[in-house]
């Protein structure tokens, strides 16, 4: 198994260490469906694919936009 590319799911918990929205907002971003997720038992995870395809998914900065 190649491990070279990070873990394969993260708890929500992980996500801003991953590049990802806080705890808050990766919920909300949930309970709008625009980001994918799972249940394994009371944890609440994102597949490592799920988070790329959202973070590809995020439109562009304009120029000159710092935030």
């Amino acid at each position: 198994m190649d491990t070279t590319e990070g873990p394969l799911a993260h708890d929500v918990d992980e996500l801003k260490s991953q590049g990802g929205p806080g705890r808050t907002f990766a919920f909300a971003e949930i309970k709008s469906g625009r980001l994918k997720a799972k249940k394994m038992g009371r944890r609440t995870i994102v597949l490592r694919s799920d988070l790329l395809s959202y973070l590809e998914a995020l439109p562009a900065a304009r120029g000159g936009e710092i935030s």
